[in-house]
């Protein structure tokens, strides 16, 4: 209860302080509650990026010793197009449509690291290759079912 109160003081006064700096650098255009008590300081900042930086990096690593036909979900869900073209029986048997997704997540994961649809210019999930790609078997396997 002790760490409450002083969590409120430290807030308390954080916000005198910024109402103190608003007020000497004549800042005008301030509205009252449109404010975060959750802004970080310069330093926080850094090494947020600095971490989020690290993440990526490591996230493009992930797939760098899988062959090219198993990395990209264009290329894996050709394979299943044509196997469901070939061998309709067996891929019905093998209940593909249960597996694909297992299958592709987590490399649709690894594409969504860096998406952040809080951002002004975010890519919208339709735009993404994977979106697109999934699309287009879920269209062609549509197609090929009322034939």
């Amino acid at each position: 209860i002790r760490g409450e109160d002083n969590s409120s003081e430290f807030i308390t006064k954080y916000r005198t302080c910024r109402r103190q700096v608003r007020e000497c650098s004549g800042e005008a255009d301030h509205h009252e509650g449109m404010s975060s008590d959750d802004e970080l300081a310069p330093a926080e900042v850094t090494e947020f990026q600095k971490s989020k930086d690290n993440v990526l990096e490591d996230s493009r690593k992930v797939f760098e010793d899988v062959h090219a036909d198993f990395c990209d979900i264009r290329k894996i869900l050709l394979k299943f197009q044509e196997w469901k073209e070939k061998f309709p029986d067996s891929y019905c048997d093998a209940y593909i449509s249960f597996c694909l997704p297992k299958l592709l997540n987590p490399l649709i994961r690894v594409q969504l690291i860096n998406w952040n649809p809080l951002e002004q210019n975010f890519t919208e999930l339709e735009e993404m290759p994977w979106f697109r790609a999934v699309e287009e078997f879920s269209d062609a396997k549509n197609i090929s079912e009322s034939k």
